[in-house]
């Protein structure tokens, strides 16, 4: 991790020298291409340096959230011994019992069931950095309130009619179903002295994150969750929040931003909600804040020198989430705010495992499910940056 922060400080310093030469040229009335394609193959070093940091810093992050998980001692070795016996061979032994459904489904085990969710936190930036909230029924309903208490004054003597009392909204947040569907031959199962609690845990990890990266910013809430963006105003979930729609920040240019777009965005956020906060958007539009500059023509965008913190622009953390939009006229292609609480994920207890060998011979496929929604928490201490004049 050392060797690769010092990597990064001196490719970002060759960046802002190679970047200003090419901003000098400009202003003399020369555009020189191969000084422009120099920028972009620094810049594209920079974001490899970069990403190697944040993955280690997630990667770092999960193991704590796990709380060591791999140094514990198992919580129940049988229904461990029994569940991959079931795996390998199709073994049903009466410690599968406390997971037994009638379509043969079983209950993973409480330490697998926790490595997916920590592999999950390492791939999943939006897991790593929104609320995320298990339950143990069909869906999750939150009470807000809309405030509306009435004050007076009054004399000693004067009557105290009554006053207004507050009012409350509510939002329901419910899950779908996500799957992944992985299969091994039975010769493979049988012969091979593989890790099958490793094997499979990667398997749904992969598949999983990848589905709910997709969910968590643009879901449509029909059997998945509700995407982040299509809570913000004009989108088609703007009116469904008690609170209202996340607000829109101008970038006042129809085609890209510029400083001062970077910081009308973060003012507009009110100081209570600045503490945790941070801005999301993907790998092309870092590109283009990299190149952004103060009025004391330093760089806004700043690389991670210390270990187990992410890069910067204007001073808060940045996580680069790959489907969030590109910068075009009308898009919304960077989010700010404190998204811990902004956005809620909410995972249905426990990922079911189905043991299939007959459906695809000679493969053995193990269908597992899992039970997950979200939906937006608070609009208040998010804000999104639009690219219109």
């Amino acid at each position: 991790m050392e060797k690769t922060l010092q990597e990064l400080q001196k490719a970002f310093s060759d960046f802002k020298a190679e970047h200003q030469k090419q901003l000098d040229d400009i202003k003399k009335g020369i555009n020189d291409p191969l000084q422009a394609q120099v920028v972009e193959k620094v810049s594209a070093q920079v974001d490899d340096l970069q990403k190697a940091v944040d993955q280690a810093n997630i990667k770092l992050a999960a193991y704590e959230m796990a709380g060591a998980a791999s140094g514990q001692k198992i919580k129940d070795p049988e229904y461990n011994t029994a569940f991959l016996a079931h795996m390998k061979k199709g073994d049903v032994q009466a410690s599968l019992n406390k997971g037994q459904a009638s379509e043969g489904g079983y209950l993973a085990p409480v330490e697998w069931d926790r490595t997916i969710g920590d592999k999950l936190v390492e791939i999943s930036q939006m897991r790593a950095i929104c609320f995320v909230q298990s339950i143990s029924t069909a869906g999750f309903t939150k009470l807000f309130n809309l405030k509306g208490t009435a004050s007076g004054w009054v004399g000693e003597k004067e009557a105290r009619p009554d006053t207004s009392t507050p009012t409350f909204g509510q939002m329901t947040y419910t899950t779908g179903e996500i799957y992944a569907n992985p299969s091994a031959t039975q010769q493979m199962l049988d012969d091979a002295e593989i890790n099958l609690e490793t094997w499979l845990a990667g398997e749904v990890a992969q598949e999983f994150s990848f589905q709910e990266g997709i969910a968590f910013l643009t879901g449509n809430g029909t059997n998945k969750p509700t995407g982040l963006m299509t809570y913000i105003e004009g989108m088609a979930n703007a009116t469904t929040h008690p609170y209202g729609a996340i607000r829109k920040v101008a970038s006042k240019n129809a085609t890209t931003i510029t400083s001062d777009s970077i910081i009308d965005l973060i003012y507009s956020l009110p100081g209570a909600f600045t503490g945790n906060a941070r801005f999301i958007m993907n790998r092309a539009t870092q590109g283009i804040v990299r190149k952004l500059k103060d009025g004391q023509g330093n760089y806004l965008w700043q690389p991670s020198f210390v270990a187990g913190q992410p890069a910067t622009i204007a001073g808060y953390p940045l996580s680069e989430i790959p489907g969030m939009p590109d910068m075009v006229a009308n898009a919304t292609p960077i989010l700010f705010g404190d998204f811990l609480r902004g956005y809620l994920i909410i995972d249905r207890v426990g990922v079911r495992v189905l043991r299939d060998p007959y459906t695809n011979k000679p493969f053995v496929n193990f269908y597992t499910t899992k039970r997950v929604g979200g939906g937006l928490l608070n609009p208040e201490p998010l804000r999104a940056l639009s690219i219109e004049a």
